[in-house]
């Protein structure tokens, strides 16, 4: 069993490392939000107060944090992890960052004599208690193996996609698909309502036909069709609009470095911009549904709740 640190106890970190401790794995997590802190100690992690004190001897360091700017802090700062871990340890960041940090992240551990993987999830916040993630792997090879045998009791699914950076990239497209895919369950729900569907009824109907999709059977946004979404809860999250802005920007940067035309993405994008400029930023993603409603208002949302 291996000597895990882990940087960054929240909504997804906290339910990672628990799974790491519950495989037998000895786990010292570092967070600075009191709640986080007791949350992962009740799931068996040892919390103390350092990242110096976390990575004593460890066999690996996680990272997961809420962006690039924090992953460059935690890592290059002052007590930071390449300051402090030993360098056998290897480096495994689990954020979704922009590609640029990723690759900044390689280089610097590499000068450093550190191996790192990007290593970003997806699955959300039910995949991550459950274990059952999707883990994308990107680095040198032997980095990657390594960090996929150490994944295992997070994910129901590793893939190693390749080189330095690749994990991120595939995160990123990923997630370009996810929302997009999200702009037209908004539009298909509203149009279906509108049109007189029972929403159950029209959710059963596309869950097995061509419209079907993982946020349609995840996210459907009308109360009491589908257990897991935020309409059930006046759109809480279980993926916050900030969050979902942040990915979708870091993906098109990444498309306009490439060259390449994503209107449908500036369209979702525009809409979560949208959102946090009027407040609904800690809101879920899945609230631009309101946007494809004739007046602005959708059933499952009180504003003023």
């Amino acid at each position: 069993m291996a000597t895990i640190a882990w940087i960054g106890l929240g909504h997804m970190g906290g339910p990672m490392s628990g799974n790491l401790v519950a495989a037998g794995h000895e786990v010292r997590g570092v967070d600075p939000d009191p709640a986080c802190r007791a949350a992962a100690a009740a799931r068996g992690v040892r919390v103390v107060d350092t990242i110096a004190e976390a990575v004593v001897d460890a066999d690996a360091v996680f990272t997961s944090l809420p962006r690039g700017e924090h992953v460059r802090e935690v890592l290059g700062g002052a007590g930071g992890v390449w300051a402090t871990a030993p360098t056998t340890a290897l480096l495994l960041d689990t954020s979704t960052v922009d590609v640029e940090t990723s690759r900044f992240c390689h280089e610097t551990s590499a000068e450093r004599g550190f191996r790192f993987v990007d290593s970003p999830v997806s699955g959300g916040i039910a995949g991550a208690t459950a274990g059952t993630l999707t883990f994308m792997l990107g680095g040198e090879d032997d980095a990657v193996a390594e960090a996929a045998s150490l994944v295992e009791p997070m994910a129901g699914h590793v893939f190693m996609v390749g080189g330095p950076t690749m994990g991120i990239a595939a995160k990123l497209a990923n997630n370009l698909m996810l929302f997009v895919s999200l702009l037209g369950l908004a539009e298909g729900s509203q149009l279906a309502a509108e049109l007189g569907l029972d929403a159950e009824t029209f959710f059963r109907v596309a869950s097995v036909s061509s419209g079907d999709s993982w946020p349609l059977r995840t996210w459907y946004p009308a109360p009491g069709v589908v257990a897991t979404s935020p309409a059930n809860r006046n759109f809480d999250a279980t993926f916050t609009t900030v969050l979902a802005e942040k990915d979708l920007s870091f993906a098109l940067a990444a498309g306009e470095q490439a060259g390449l035309h994503l209107p449908a993405a500036g369209i979702a994008l525009d809409q979560f911009e949208r959102l946090i400029a009027e407040g609904y930023g800690g809101k879920d993603c899945s609230l631009i549904v309101k946007y494809a409603s004739a007046d602005g208002r959708v059933e499952g949302f009180d504003p003023d709740a």
